[in-house]
């Protein structure tokens, strides 16, 4: 399995990050991609890149919830470690609209640029979209560079959202609210195609039943498999050799394990 999306630098981990991603790999985790937040979470990130370099891939990104004022100067950094280093993508990007409305604005200017960015150096992008779907597709369309894809991480849309995703040509990261009573991807996952799908933990937040409200790891991302099998009304073995296979096609510039880091 491929976990496309885990904060695995998080603070939460530091007393037993080793033993977290031990766990991981025991638990067929091949790969962990870690997206950015920004400057702050890069030293930690990279330094995961660097110690398990066929294991933990990173990203470059400015998420949204950390826009403000000042974002150039973030978006300054992100562009100078682009230019230094290699990542498998750009992220997380994006809108969220949920906590503050205040910098909408700039957040809109940080996701074009950095679309910008991902187009520039032949990378996909991975799209947080908090209360904000429609405000990120709208954004999309505005750029309107079929070269620009990626995933729609933690998708918890409804059947029209999610079709909008893949007419665009996302795939739609499905994480632990798969698992919820009251998650609604039940009523998305029966009526799309697999291929447009992968999978997630999003940890250390939003773990999956029965650890919901926990901290969350990247070995739960097998409860999660089994849980889109069974709205799927397929084998867990066929979700996780589909979701990993389309999960690599996404690394157009960079084969997995090939990252070097200078």
């Amino acid at each position: 399995m491929i976990e496309t999306h885990a904060h695995i630098y998080d603070e939460q981990f530091a007393e037993d990050r080793d033993a977290i991603l031990q766990r991981a790999r025991s638990g067929g985790i091949q790969e962990i991609w870690m997206p950015n937040c920004d400057q702050h979470t890069i030293p930690g990130m990279m330094q995961l890149a660097e110690k398990y370099p066929d294991f933990c891939f990173p990203m470059m990104g400015l998420h949204p919830c950390y826009v403000h004022a000042g974002f150039e100067q973030e978006l300054r950094i992100v562009e100078e470690w682009l230019n230094r280093k290699s990542f498998i993508a750009i992220g997380e990007i994006g809108m969220d609209l949920y906590w503050d409305k205040t910098f909408r604005d700039q957040q809109e200017e940080a996701f074009r640029i950095q679309c910008q960015l991902a187009l520039k150096h032949n990378l996909w992008i991975d799209i947080h979209s908090r209360n904000a779907f429609w405000e990120t597709v709208h954004l999309i369309e505005e750029i309107a560079n079929p070269k620009l894809k990626g995933i729609f991480h933690c998708f918890v849309g409804n059947l029209d959202e999610a079709n909008k995703a893949i007419e665009l040509g996302f795939k739609l990261g499905i994480g632990g609210v798969a698992t919820f009573k009251n998650g609604g991807l039940d009523k998305v996952l029966p009526h799309l195609d697999l291929q447009h799908i992968v999978l997630e933990t999003d940890s250390p937040y939003l773990a999956p039943v029965p650890y919901r409200g926990k901290r969350n790891e990247p070995s739960y991302l097998e409860l999660v498999a089994q849980r889109v099998g069974d709205l799927m009304h397929r084998p867990k073995v066929e979700i996780i050799t589909q979701t990993t296979r389309t999960a690599q096609s996404l690394l157009t510039r960079h084969k997995a394990g090939s990252i070097k880091f200078l």
